[in-house]
């Protein structure tokens, strides 16, 4: 009688007997099977506690948070943005008062790049820009006690503020310029006369009167002079010329350039350089107004050399010229 076959464990306390060959082994698809049958038994418990762990209650996908949830987050990430673009991109003032008609209205909103400021561009001629009060510029100008709500927008950029001093005007003249009224005008810039198509029908480019309306200045290195297209109604750079800065605004003080007008929708347009602007009016410096000053003089000295070598020197030829 041939050997006894060990059985395998498959969830039975007593041995199996498995069917011998007349050699005495055991067939190799009865081996595997008591194998793969001890394998996924619970002699042992191995088998089910690997299937308690992976599965033995099915997977369930998290469900999604509520709207009510995500809320106060996507309220925050807003608040961060509008903060953060108020900073270092563009903001919206409101316009308070008539003098910059008409090409600013009272009410309208303006949005003022203040991007490029940050790469040290500084305010060009005919730019219209938004500065800080220079130096008590809106003393005794009434101002608007806003709410909470409006606080916070304000605070944002969300909503023009009412806290801040500022003003909104038209450049001028910039470092170096020499600005001229007399009389009713033209306003000269390095005695270029503008062509002041912008400023406010029925005013003069320059006002009469003994308050500043009649100047000749030089902007120097770090500020700028504006002036507003309401010439009459405009308390610019020439009614401040007592102040610290003589009516100066330091480049400092200017937040950035108001772009274009965003509210109300009737209103939308850009805020170009006008043409007047285009012309060349950059101050010519003293030493190129020198050179173009002595070279006719050089030039008249040099024939009148030339002439006289060749009247007294019959060496030198007529068409010569003379070291």
């Amino acid at each position: 009688m041939g050997d006894l076959a060990v059985g395998a464990r498959s969830g039975h306390d007593g041995p199996e007997d498995r069917p011998e060959r007349h050699d005495g082994t055991v067939p190799p698809a009865v081996e595997d099977a008591a194998t793969s049958a001890s394998d996924s038994g619970d002699g042992d418990g191995g088998g089910t506690r690997e299937s308690g762990e992976q599965g033995g209650q099915p997977h369930q996908p998290k469900k999604p948070r509520s709207f009510w949830k995500e809320l106060p987050l996507l309220i925050g990430i807003a608040l961060v943005l509008a903060l953060l673009i108020k900073t270092f991109l563009v903001q919206a003032f409101s316009i308070p008062s008539d003098s910059m008609q008409n090409t600013l209205q009272q009410g309208d909103r303006v949005l003022v790049d203040k991007l490029t400021p940050w790469f040290g561009s500084e305010p060009e001629r005919g730019e219209v820009v938004v500065f800080h009060d220079p130096a008590d510029w809106l003393a005794g100008e009434p101002t608007v006690t806003p709410n909470p709500l409006q606080r916070v927008l304000g605070w944002i950029g969300l909503m023009p503020s009412s806290n801040e001093k500022d003003l909104i005007k038209r450049v001028i003249g910039v470092a170096g310029d020499t600005i001229e009224c007399k009389g009713t005008g033209p306003l000269k810039v390095n005695g270029h006369a503008l062509n002041d198509s912008f400023v406010y029908a029925g005013n003069t480019p320059c006002s009469v009167d003994d308050q500043g309306g009649q100047f000749k200045v030089k902007v120097p290195k770090g500020k700028i002079w504006v002036m507003g297209d309401h010439r009459q109604n405009s308390l610019d750079s020439r009614y401040h010329q007592q102040d610290k800065n003589h009516g100066f605004v330091p480049v400092d003080n200017v937040i950035g350039r108001a772009i274009v007008i965003a509210w109300p929708p009737t209103r939308w347009n850009t805020l170009p350089i006008p043409d007047a602007f285009d012309q060349n009016l950059s101050a010519a410096a003293p030493g190129a107004l020198g050179l173009a000053g002595a070279v006719p003089l050089v030039l008249w000295r040099r024939r009148r050399l030339a002439g006289g070598l060749t009247g007294g020197n019959p060496r030198v030829s007529s068409d010569g010229t003379a070291g």
